[in-house]
């Protein structure tokens, strides 16, 4: 685990006792703090390994942090209650780079963006580890950062990081920073785009003269989301050493994106085309993410679980010739409170069948009448069915639902592994 002397000798808080802050407190007491944690949950609190303090409403005086899980929204009374003793609030990330001045000196990648992030910098760990760098992933990603062990001398940390992460860190200096793309998400959170858009550039504001920030145009303009001191280097610019054809887990104008801001922070990490372009040809897709699942009954099998809304769901809609698609769930609404398929509209060309599943199929069925063939099978299973009935051999199911998992499903990994088991059935 990462330890550090700078938590030595001082009280901290945890708040929010599941994985990560498990991890945070086990650091922070090897590290020879004295840590009190606690949890809404009674079964979290019963888990937990040290000595329990209701944050919420205890005496704060004398702690030096509250770290708090990123789901905790600003309106949680532990802000204000902190802040009335004084005491700073942040999160996993944060406590990370307050250890990094004490770690073996390596770089740091930070990862951000409303669709793409995930594969991004599996994608960019992955360049690094075929190019021999010593490199570690975390984040919204893999173990809690704490839960690592420290790189030696020249590694690279990339990190996945949400607008709930950023939010709550304050002193994380990348040398790279990247945003792959940014639409409208997490609204009940931030309130309205633009605050959804000054959470993801908190990451660029932290940022140090010499760095480098890998941004879009469309969010460099429209939102001035890399607005911080470091050197702006545009996606679209990036010249990939190579042909997407021969990057089978690559496939899909999203991923051509994700490609081009992964090459350009490898570059600026100083590997070569030669090293970047083995490990564009032999990267393998991460779980839920355009992941192959089989070739069944004459059709491949595509598990895209994780596309959460409609921005996520339409450039898989492009990555194939002749698609039957699963869509639906709890819909992500837009400002009016209508589950909005916009953006997958222009996409529908290589649709032959959508099938829709869960809350979202009759809003779904709605939007798509007259654009292409549409049946609302309600379950994953009848889904399956009636592609089955159907379908032509040759012809590729993608599960991207364009939108949320919890009507039938407890996340999307549960739902992606639901549609793999179908599959493996068959």
């Amino acid at each position: 685990m990462i330890t550090a002397p700078a938590f030595a000798r001082q009280r901290w808080g945890v708040l929010g006792l599941a994985r990560t802050g498990r991890a945070v407190a086990a650091a922070l007491a090897a590290s020879g703090g004295t840590v009190a944690g606690w949890d809404d949950g009674d079964a979290a609190r019963a888990a937990f390994d040290g000595p329990l303090l209701d944050l919420n409403s205890a005496d704060l005086s004398g702690f030096a942090g509250i770290i708090v899980s990123p789901g905790v929204p600003h309106t949680a009374p532990i802000f204000a209650h902190a802040a009335a003793h004084g005491v700073p609030v942040m999160g996993d990330t944060e406590l990370f780079a307050r250890a990094l001045p004490h770690l073996p000196p390596c770089r740091v990648v930070g990862i951000t963006g409303t669709n793409g992030k995930s594969t991004t910098t599996a994608l960019l760990h992955h360049l690094l580890a075929t190019a021999g760098v010593p490199a570690a992933m975390g984040g919204n990603i893999g173990l809690p950062i704490m839960a690592q062990d420290p790189l030696p001398a020249g590694g690279v940390w990339v990190l996945e990081l949400s607008s709930y992460q950023l939010d709550i860190t304050h002193s994380l200096a990348c040398d790279i920073a990247i945003l792959t793309n940014i639409t409208p998400d997490h609204l009940e959170r931030h309130g309205s785009m633009a605050g959804y858009a000054a959470a993801k550039a908190r990451l660029f504001a932290m940022q140090k003269p010499g760095a480098t920030a890998i941004v879009g145009r469309a969010a460099q303009a429209q939102y001035r989301v890399a607005a911080g001191p470091a050197a702006v280097q545009a996606i679209e610019d990036v010249v990939l050493p190579g042909d997407q054809a021969g990057w089978p887990s690559l496939q899909g104008p999203h991923n051509l994106e994700n490609a081009r801001a992964a090459v350009a922070a490898a570059r600026a990490l100083g590997l070569d085309d030669a090293g970047i372009a083995r490990g564009l040809a032999s990267y393998q897709a991460l779980a839920h993410r355009m992941e192959p699942v089989g070739e069944r009954r004459g059709l491949l099998w595509v598990n895209d679980s994780k596309a959460t809304n409609p921005d996520s769901t339409a450039p898989a809609l492009a990555a194939f010739n002749r698609i039957h698609w699963i869509a639906g769930g709890r819909p992500k609404l837009d400002a009016a409170g209508r589950a909005d398929l916009a953006a997958v509209l222009p996409n529908l060309g290589h649709v032959a069948h959508a099938w829709l599943i869960g809350e979202a199929a009759a809003a779904f069925a709605a939007q798509l009448a007259g654009r292409v063939p549409a049946t609302m099978a309600g379950t994953l299973d009848a889904a399956v069915a009636g592609i089955l009935a159907t379908a032509e051999a040759g012809d590729v199911v993608l599960f991207s639902p364009a939108a949320a998992s919890f009507d039938q499903y407890r996340d999307f990994e549960a739902r992606g592994a639901a549609f793999r088991a179908v599959v493996a059935a068959l």
